[in-house]
């Protein structure tokens, strides 16, 4: 593939790589048929996009694309199970991972039985005490007090734990990837399960759990009853696909559609008090449920009491809601100071150990485990390769990964542990947790970047930026910018687009904080752009610019559209430059 504007080498060191020519000419040819804006027809080409395909991707329908639930092992049975005990008002206890996605889930059956008439036991266990997933204390505890429990985001891999809850059926409700054998409860309902045909492994788990309640509510119609509402649950699971890194894609991007548009109602309390702490002032998109929100919900369960996060979804008074989000949104605070420290050990270790291998990892003495699995996420993104960060205490070392495109680290992790070079491990392919003996922590680290490479891992630099279209700064309207929106929502799996500014001219240039960059480019026939670069000055990027000379420049970034007065401007995200 030929460099983009024959960029090599940019000012942040990185290739530029264009369309390959089989998607320029299928983006040509849905231009040609549908009259759509040549850059939403580049990145519809890029998703595979074909001209009779364009109508229902442009506006995807839940009702089209959700599957049928039934398709799922166990799913009959575990809706069947939960719809008798609410009939029964029977005592339901829920075992929740501590995470956006466990406290979405448990916050989506607490709001189902609620409805019902009915207050489940919430429970989440405490990461630094217990750990990832039941455990056989808490189980015991629950089956003694309650007929029903159902462990969402957590259970496929704890057979011992769910043994021990002696007196209760257990139903699990998970995403996470299965082991040769399944534990001995009720119902398992797991997209990743080995004897699942894999077709909807991209789920999450709160839309497992919301697969269920339509299943749940169908048995109810049958018997010539209505269910609760469940479109009005939809804001809870696009808050868990977004921030639990699910792909974007199929059904995923229908539910966050929708979702988005229901928590754009603000009728639930805890989202709405949560998006007042974070002074959110738009529309919800998925930049604010990954970066605003699912941080605050996280924070309880990284630094603080385990359950404040889906104690904040589930309630539904705004008292409550409010003093739960300001103690999230502090407790967000901290834990950024936090990530802060660790991430900078971590990345100079990483960086003495090279930067080149198909894993990065880093571990530390006393690492807060609360904060590692953020950390892996940023050597990931800054390092373009599968990252591990682990917490050591005492003989073992505690840790969470985060992986790239196309590399299943969830696999490796489940391979790892199964070989005995882990203590435990699971995970999907995006994320995965572990835990791993002190002494054998080289070893099993050598091995996962042995498997890992085996997938591809390192073989793309970091320094590649894919680019999907030209684009001139007049075609840049707010109505273009509206129209790529159709194509969305962006992120995981579905990267929003990046456009390429050929030879502009930087009108202004401007320092803006520490590290930010503000310019205004124009292409010399009197159209001009605003543009924002942040952390530009950690970078090659803010000197050059804004010491420009007169120099013209290759500009490149994504689009937004900024709000400011009651107007809207197109802004670009700048995120790289080259020399004219």
């Amino acid at each position: 593939m030929s460099d983009f504007l024959g960029v090599s080498h940019s000012l942040t060191g990185r290739r530029w790589l264009g369309p390959s020519v089989e998607i320029t000419r299928a983006a040509e040819q849905l231009a040609q048929d549908t009259a759509l804006p040549p850059a939403l027809c580049a990145v519809l080409a890029r998703r595979g996009v074909t001209t009779p395909q364009v109508p229902g991707f442009l506006d995807p329908k839940l009702a089209d694309l959700l599957p049928d639930p039934r398709t799922l092992r166990d799913m009959e049975t575990a809706a069947a199970r939960l719809l008798a005990a609410a009939r029964a008002r029977q005592r339901i206890a829920i075992f929740a991972d501590y995470d956006v996605d466990g406290g979405s889930s448990a916050a989506l059956l607490i709001s189902w039985l609620r409805d019902m008439g009915l207050s489940p036991t919430l429970y989440v266990p405490d990461r630094i005490d217990e750990g990832y997933g039941p455990n056989d204390a808490a189980m015991a505890t629950l089956a003694t007090a309650h007929d029903l429990i159902i462990c969402v985001d957590c259970g496929t891999l704890s057979h011992g734990p769910i043994a021990a809850a002696k007196g209760a059926d257990v139903i699990v409700l998970d995403h996470h990837l299965g082991g040769e054998t399944l534990p001995d409860c009720l119902a398992v309902v797991n997209p990743n399960r080995q004897d699942e045909s894999g077709e909807l492994a991209h789920l999450c788990a709160a839309a497992v759990v919301f697969l269920m309640l339509v299943e749940t509510n169908r048995q109810m119609r049958a018997d010539g009853a209505t269910g609760p509402d469940l479109m009005a649950l939809l804001d809870l699971v696009a808050l868990a696909t977004v921030a639990d890194v699910a792909p974007l894609i199929g059904v995923n991007r229908a539910l966050v559609r929708q979702g988005l548009k229901v928590m754009a109602r603000r009728e639930r309390a805890g989202l709405v008090a949560l998006s007042d702490v974070s002074r959110m002032d738009t529309a919800p998109s998925p930049y604010h449920l990954g970066f605003l929100l699912g941080p605050r919900v996280n924070a309880g369960g990284r630094i603080g009491q385990a359950d404040l996060g889906a104690r904040l979804l589930a309630t539904a008074d705004p008292a409550e809601a409010s003093a739960l989000a300001n103690r999230l949104d502090q407790l967000n605070t901290e834990r950024r100071d936090i990530e802060s420290a660790v991430r900078a050990a971590a990345m100079a270790q990483a960086e003495d150990r090279g930067l080149d291998a198909p894993l990065v990892w880093a571990a530390g003495e006393g690492w807060h485990p609360g904060v590692v699995g953020i950390v892996a996420s940023r050597l990931k993104e800054a390092t373009n390769r599968p990252a591990i960060v682990i917490g050591l205490d005492g003989d073992e070392g505690k840790g969470s990964g985060r992986s790239i495109s196309g590399v299943d680290l969830g696999a490796s992790i489940q391979k790892l542990a199964a070989e005995g070079l882990l203590i435990k491990g699971g995970g999907h392919r995006m994320a995965a947790g572990l835990t791993v003996a002190r002494d054998q922590l080289e070893a099993a680290m050598e091995r996962l970047s042995e498997l890992l490479g085996k997938q591809g891992s390192g073989m793309g630099g970091p320094a590649d930026l894919r680019l999907d279209a030209l684009l001139m700064p007049g075609a840049a309207t707010v109505e273009l910018v509206q129209d790529i929106d159709k194509a969305g929502p962006y992120g995981a799996g579905a990267p929003g687009p990046r456009f390429a500014f050929p030879e502009c001219e930087i009108r202004f240039a401007k320092q803006v904080g520490d590290s930010h960059l503000k310019i205004t480019f124009g292409d010399g026939l009197g159209a001009r752009l605003d543009a924002i670069a942040f952390g530009a000055f950690d970078t090659p990027l803010g000197p050059a610019l804004q010491s420009h000379g007169g120099a013209r420049f290759h500009l490149a970034g994504r689009l937004d559209i900024n709000h400011w007065g009651g107007r809207q401007t197109v802004q670009l995200r700048l995120e790289d430059a080259a020399p004219a």
